[in-house]
Parts: structure tokens; C-alpha cells; sequence
């Protein structure tokens, strides 16, 4: 049986492939490429080894291949699509150190361990135990895990600032670009619903990660969550906010 996880990317994501780049970009002012850098700023720097989950077009896996050009980095996604422009892309860049393969997030498996394994957009669509656990088993020891997505805002302005931003989204947006109209619909309520961070906390906690950190950014609208495999050397967890 299809897991319903999977069945909702497939069909909000469907035909977007070309013009994501883009649209991650414009649909949120350029606030992802912020988000980014902070992602990258994260990696460990002496890491011979990264994975990047549900890698996408390989936004950040390309960031983490150039910015490391002695680092093998394999990019995972199961959207097929997603794969064929991250491919061109590094053949069109000539990136020779990175890899891509056609898989859930849930179920890549590799024998080698890695320093770092980053996942973007992720969260609110895995199971995040079997993913917590999964990544646990394909990282060094000290490595880190680390997790970014979208997430509602808590604070009143916070959220209504949110509503009015996909209304928007919504009316005009779905106007020029129809291909993404699915998920300027759909995407709000998966990000209401969704409590990925204190699932994602507790599941850290219960297979034995450390140094557990907690960053909120840009009025609540989206976290990053970090975590080692790796003896702790301070309190876990720990929340900043900041952006």
C-alpha cells in the first residue's frame, strides 16, 4: 500500500520540476536563499561525506558540493521529475562530486557513514521515526543531522501575516502560475496541521541523539532543528530564536 506521505507530495508536486528553482525563490521574496545559507553555514566544514535528503532540483546539494569540492554528496529524493533537472544541472555546472538517487527519504540505506545529513522541506511529509532512526545507522559518530521546514507561526500577527502571505499566493499567484496552484492550496493546511518539530524532538531523543538544538526563523514561519550522534557536552534540548 502507497503511503499517503507519498501520495500527497506526488500530487502537489506533479509537472513543478522545471520551474522550482524559481518559484522557491519568488514565493517566498527571496527569504529561501536566506534560509539556505544558514543550512550550509551549519555543514561541518572538515566533512568528507554529506547526504542530502529529499534533495529536490539539488538547490542545497549543489551549494554543499561547490562550497566543499572534496566532499562526495549524494542528493536523495523519491520525485523522479526532481532528479532529471538535478542531473542536468550538474552535468550543464560540470560538478563532478555529487551523486543523486531515486529513493524515499525513509528507506535509502548506505553501508559508508556520512559527517552530515541535511534535509530540506522534508519534515512535514516523513515518518519521522523511521527517519530519525534511519539516519542514526548512516552517520559518523559526532555527525550531524539536520532538519529544515516550514512551520506556522505562534504568535497572532505572526500567523495572520501567514494567512494573508498565501492568500495571496492563492489569488495571483495561481493566476500566472496555474502549474502550482495545488500547492499554493494545499501546502497551508499540511503546514497547519503538521507538528513535525516536537515529533521530530522526541524522536531524536528516543534513538540517542545529542546536542539537540532548536532555531526558529523569520517570525516562527520555518525551523531548523540540528542534532549529533554523539556523546552530549551541554543541555538537550536547546531552543534559540532568532532570523
Amino acid at each position: 500500500m502507497t503511503d499517503p506521505r507519498q501520495e500527497l507530495v506526488q500530487r502537489l508536486f506533479q509537472g513543478t520540476g522545471e520551474t522550482y528553482d524559481f518559484m522557491v525563490n519568488f514565493a517566498t521574496f527571496g527569504i529561501d536563499r536566506h534560509w539556505k545559507k544558514k543550512i550550509l553555514a551549519k555543514v561541518p566544514p572538515t566533512s568528507t561525506g554529506v547526504l542530502d535528503l529529499a534533495c529536490g532540483t539539488g538547490i542545497v546539494t549543489f551549494a554543499i558540493a561547490e562550497r566543499f569540492p572534496h566532499c562526495r554528496v549524494i542528493g536523495v529524493d523519491m520525485t523522479k521529475e526532481y532528479l532529471d533537472v538535478a542531473r542536468s544541472k550538474a552535468t550543464i555546472r560540470k560538478v563532478t562530486n555529487v551523486e543523486f538517487i531515486h529513493q524515499r527519504a525513509e528507506e535509502v540505506s548506505f553501508n559508508e557513514p556520512f559527517d552530515c545529513v541535511t534535509a530540506s522541506y522534508l519534515a512535514k511529509y516523513a515518518n519521522l521515526q523511521q527517519l530519525t532512526q534511519n539516519v542514526k545507522g548512516m552517520l559518523k559518530e559526532n555527525g550531524l543531522f539536520l532538519m529544515h521546514d516550514f512551520t506556522y507561526p505562534s504568535t497572532p500577527w505572526g500567523s495572520s501575516l501567514w494567512e494573508l502571505y498565501f492568500k495571496l499566493l492563492q489569488t495571483l499567484g495561481s493566476r500566472f502560475y496555474p502549474k502550482w496552484r495545488t500547492i499554493f492550496y494545499g501546502l497551508p493546511d499540511v503546514v497547519r496541521s503538521s507538528t513535525w518539530v516536537s515529533e521530530l524532538t522526541s524522536s531524536l531523543h528516543r534513538y540517542g541523539y545529542t546536542q539537540i538544538t532548536i532555531e526558529r526563523l523569520i517570525l516562527g514561519a520555518a525551523t531548523i532543528i540540528t542534532a549529533k550522534n554523539g556523546e552530549s557536552k551541554g543541555p538537550s534540548p536547546r531552543g534559540s530564536h532568532r532570523g
